[in-house]
């Protein structure tokens, strides 16, 4: 199967994407997927997007079950979780305040909670280790996107970045994007849809474009 590559937006339209059986890659240049691309670099076990508690999207998300699988793919890999959460600037309590469905899943899970960081992009990595980790950034933008792909039923959700990070330059980070969803297209047999995650967000719109341009290539190739 020659897997066909779209573009979408919003959480509206990873869920859209996702009830059509496809794949979804989330693009959240700021912060969410490039503090996601980077907790990878570091030998992040995985990682997932959430809906802060507070979200109000049109479609459906449940941040407590990505609480869950998160906490069972740590638990199957003998590791923790660490969240990522908003503001960036303000106090843990406010932090915490907004990912308790994320922490009830985790908990329900019996997986450990290893710490709550805020979203800082590829400078995140500085505040813990992140290796063999499973990593969940709450989120408005690119949390909420990937948690309705999610809830939607899609096959699997991932993120790209076009951003920097402290161990990619240059079209690096794009290209290990594009690669990701080559590489699941190919395992479930099924098309991509890479979504900007807010279509108010220029960056967002233009790194979704850039690597759906990439994997394009490669599916060409």
């Amino acid at each position: 199967m020659v897997p066909v590559v779209f573009l979408g937006a919003d959480a509206s339209g990873a869920a859209r994407a996702a009830g059509s059986g496809q794949i979804v890659m989330v693009v959240d240049v700021v912060d969410m997927s490039t503090t996601l691309e980077a907790a990878l670099d570091e030998g992040a076990l995985a990682v997932y997007g959430a809906a802060p508690d507070d979200a109000r999207p049109p479609v459906p998300v449940d941040p407590a079950q990505v609480g869950r699988l998160a906490g069972k793919k740590a638990c199957t890999g003998g590791s923790g979780v660490i969240i990522i959460a908003e503001p960036r600037t303000g106090s843990d309590r406010e932090r915490l305040s907004r990912v308790q469905k994320v922490l009830r899943g985790i908990r329900e899970s019996g997986a450990r909670l290893e710490g709550v960081f805020p979203n800082l992009g590829a400078e995140t990595v500085t505040l813990a280790d992140f290796r063999k980790r499973v990593v969940v950034a709450v989120s408005y933008a690119g949390g909420v996107a990937f948690d309705a792909a999610l809830t939607a039923g899609a096959p699997a959700v991932l993120t790209g970045t076009v951003a920097r990070t402290r161990k990619k330059k240059g079209r690096a980070s794009a290209l290990s994007a594009a690669n990701r969803a080559f590489a699941a297209a190919r395992r479930w047999q099924r098309d991509v849809t890479v979504v900007a995650a807010s279509a108010s967000s220029l960056e967002d719109l233009l790194a979704a474009e850039y690597i759906f341009k990439l994997l394009l290539d490669k599916i060409r190739i």
